[in-house]
């Protein structure tokens, strides 16, 4: 076996055991389809009636954002793990075995993309009741969904990192809550920025958030064509730019949260 088929055989086993973990621990399974079916009905019937967008439903508005906050949350189960693990010594055990040090970030961040994917389709099903429909093709459908899960795969990498500097599981949580949450709200996930202040609109603007979340409006056709985007570069070119935002995510923190890990295990 190669180098490239025991990091993916390794990577898988570790997979399968987080999905274990998680069908052994039904409460972690109810969080991650009741918290979706919360935000969707949430913001579409307490702020849908007060929050107009010109040419478009606010629930069409409003899905792509709720995806997009979705997702990025679901990202935080690899620094979550990676930091139990640290504190539990089950990371020491791994170090026992004969397997590439990439293995365990490998099968952490793939455990990420499977409930991320559990999400969407429970989220997809509660937007289609609230009157939320895809206008656009089944392919244009399907790459924003892959989207999502790419940008969702590269943010994984990067609380990887987060989550191998916390020492405590609360503390993880607390930092991830408090960088996470505001970026997802300073953004054009549930509002149009053009509303901000001037200094929240530019960061909207320019938040990796917001292109994706119009990446994704306009692949599922949920945008109005005779309303275009502000004028600026990420929002009119949306899809180049989250595709730019996951190349680098992906480039600077792999190799990062790789190292990082072999320092880790080598204490």
């Amino acid at each position: 076996m190669n180098t490239l088929e025991m990091v993916a055989s390794d990577g898988l086993t570790i997979a399968k055991r987080n999905m274990i973990k998680i069908k052994r621990v039904p409460d972690l399974l109810v969080f991650t389809t009741l918290s979706p079916i919360m935000f969707v009905l949430l913001f579409a019937y307490v702020f849908g009636s007060a929050i107009d967008v010109p040419g478009v439903s606010y629930r069409e508005f409003l899905i792509a954002g709720i995806f997009t906050q979705t997702v990025i949350f679901g990202s935080t189960w690899t620094g979550l793990g990676m930091v139990e693990d640290l504190q539990k010594g089950i990371i020491d055990r791994f170090r026992s075995l004969p397997m590439a040090p990439s293995a365990v970030l490998i099968g952490r961040t793939s455990t990420d993309v499977l409930i991320n994917v559990l999400s969407l389709v429970v989220m997809s099903l509660t937007g289609l009741l609230v009157g939320w429909r895809i206008n656009t093709s089944v392919g244009e459908a399907l790459a924003g969904y892959l989207l999502l899960l790419l940008f969702a795969y590269a943010l994984s990498w990067v609380m990887a990192v987060i989550g191998m500097w916390i020492r405590t599981p609360e503390v993880f949580n607390n930092a991830s809550f408090m960088v996470i949450f505001p970026l997802s709200f300073i953004a054009n996930t549930f509002v149009d920025p053009s509303s901000m202040p001037t200094v929240l609109r530019v960061i909207a603007e320019w938040n990796p958030i917001s292109a994706v979340t119009q990446a994704v409006r306009e692949l599922f056709g949920n945008t109005n064509p005779m309303v275009p985007p502000p004028d600026v570069w990420p929002l009119q070119n949306p899809i180049l730019a989250s595709l730019l935002w996951t190349a680098l995510m992906l480039i600077v923190f792999v190799p990062f949260a790789i190292r990082r890990y072999q320092k880790a295990v080598s204490r």
